[in-house]
């Protein structure tokens, strides 16, 4: 009897037929790799270096995917997941893999966007670890359902390979644990007024100085370094608070102040990089797109004393009409959104032409295609810093240094 589901193409594999492969490799979405003569399939929790027996589940034009249903010859690499959800909740692809590993892998993932992508070899500095490794993430935001009595209501987040369905998830062992220690009576609160729900939602759990706070719109501190940064509870603010001093100090070192003497943070947000690095140069300024985020920065500038930076309400792709071209020599700091920099800014950055930029990124493949455009319009790589903000997930934080060519 044929079971496969709706809309399944069972060319070159037919539904939930099995396969051995070895694992070469894992993409940059944490998926192991192995080919059956030839033909690519993905499998998701299988390691580099493993034999294992795979089922399909569905067929792509390019590679099929398939889940791990045993494990032949496990690698050395692999180790007990800590969450017993590990493998249904779509939040984490690494618990599997020891730490070290982990590390490199997302190393490995850096250097192959940079020789894929901007067409460049260059050394890859090792992975800055996070201090911690659980109990690191400082805001979660679990996903619930629309009320419905024909099923048990779910709290939690996506389950692995899919884009409805949630798996129910009572704690969490890479958030702090005081947002682990509030989690249940948020939970509970949501589930005693199910029957009222008429569309699901999502909770928030953000863990902040004064403690783990609910409302999206409360004002919350946090403290990095020297400085405390006060934001809404909602709103965009890096959430592994045990490594961010170290991130924000190794920017503040990239940006030569030594060599630079102003200093022009662009997507600026409530001004962490520009805020911290100020006290370094003679003046600061940050453009920030969205108006919450400016009067942010400028209410943090005043908390902090600090006279120097400067903000400007604008898109960054035209700020360098607002800045006086004759602050030279400067340093720029790009921390663009995950889809990264429009071509109209990368355009006027080189037509500025910042001594040195600085730009962190959260998606290697877009940093990698900008650093491109930056290179092609006279502009060197100095150095390549990846940062482990999400331990035990496939995301990386990366750092590149760049420097107009003289």
């Amino acid at each position: 009897m044929n079971n496969s589901p709706k809309g399944f193409k069972p060319d070159p594999y037919p539904y939930h037929h099995e396969i051995e492969l070895k694992i070469e490799s894992l993409t940059n979405l944490g998926v192991g790799v192995g080919r059956d003569q030839g033909w690519v399939v993905q499998v998701p929790y299988a390691l580099p270096g493993e034999k294992i027996r795979a089922r399909i589940y569905r067929n792509h034009k390019n590679y099929s995917s398939a889940d791990c249903v045993d494990v032949i010859d496990p690698s050395p690499e692999r180790i007990s997941p800590k969450c017993t959800l590990f493998g249904e909740c779509g939040g984490c692809q690494y618990q599997h893999l020891d730490y070290g590993s982990q590390l490199e892998w997302k190393r490995n993932q850096v250097r192959d966007s940079f020789e894929r992508i901007a067409e460049v070899e260059f050394k890859i500095n090792e992975t800055i670890a996070s201090p911690k490794q659980y109990a690191y993430r400082s805001k979660l935001t679990p996903h619930f359902e629309k009320g419905n009595a024909d099923r048990a209501f779910k709290i939690g987040f996506l389950k692995q390979g899919t884009r409805r369905s949630l798996i129910d998830v009572e704690q969490c062992p890479i958030a702090t644990e005081g947002i682990n220690q509030s989690l249940p009576d948020a939970r509970t609160a949501v589930s005693d007024k199910k029957s009222s729900l008429k569309k699901g939602g999502t909770l928030l759990l953000r863990d902040t100085l004064i403690g783990v706070v609910q409302d999206p719109n409360e004002f919350v501190q946090e403290r990095v370094g020297e400085l405390t940064f006060q934001f809404r509870a909602g709103e965009f603010f890096q959430n592994n608070p045990f490594i961010l001093p170290r991130l924000v100090d190794y920017v503040i070192k990239q940006s030569f102040p030594q060599k630079s003497f102003y200093l022009i943070d662009a997507y600026c947000g409530s001004g962490l990089f520009g805020l911290s690095a100020a006290s370094h140069f003679q003046k600061v300024i940050g453009i920030e797109i969205s108006q919450e985020g400016f009067l942010g920065a400028q209410a943090n500038a005043k908390l902090n004393k600090i006279s120097n930076a400067e903000f400007i309400l604008g898109d960054a792709t035209s700020i360098f009409g607002s800045i006086d071209s004759q602050i030279q020599p400067c340093t720029l700091i790009i921390d663009p959104p995950r889809k990264g920099c429009s071509s109209e800014f990368l355009s006027q950055t080189i037509v500025f032409g910042p001594e040195f930029i600085v730009y962190i990124s959260c998606d290697p493949a877009t940093q990698a295609r900008d650093a491109k455009t930056l290179i092609d319009g006279g502009y060197s790589i100095l150095e390549i810093q990846p940062f482990d903000l999400f331990p035990q997930t496939r995301h990386i934080e990366c750092v590149v240094t760049l420097q107009k060519n003289s």
